[in-house]
């Protein structure tokens, strides 16, 4: 696993510009909050299982991963959608804004959660 850019949970501030702002952070690019950490994010292709096997070896620490999609909502494939179901972890894509949101929320009540987000511009 790689070493997280920051080392613990923490909810999105701001998006927009080609990045995020967390825990007094800027970041430019995209990002993977997982219970384990905050990590550095450069997906080839977000939407393919390999993009997203950092996520997948957090199963058994959250039940829902939100996939920011970018400026709107895309659909991973079937394959993808099936590793998740098989990990035990539901997979909801939505464009990054409302992903940034619904993961703060959540992350708020206290909720196992992960989000896999892509900068928009």
């Amino acid at each position: 696993m790689s070493t997280p850019y920051y080392p613990g949970i923490a909810p999105i501030d701001a998006y927009g510009n080609g990045g995020f702002r967390f825990a007094g952070i800027s970041h430019r690019g995209s990002l993977l909050c997982l219970p384990s950490g905050i990590y550095a994010w450069k997906p080839a292709d977000p939407l393919d299982q390999p993009c997203l096997a950092l996520a997948l070896a957090e199963k058994d620490a959250m039940r829902l991963l939100i996939l920011g999609t970018g400026p709107r909502q895309l659909f991973p494939a079937p394959a993808v959608r099936r590793a998740f179901a098989v990990a035990g972890v539901a997979l909801e894509p939505m464009d990054t804004g409302a992903a940034c949101r619904t993961y703060n929320v959540l992350l708020a009540e206290g909720r196992p959660v992960g989000a896999a987000l892509i900068a928009v511009g």
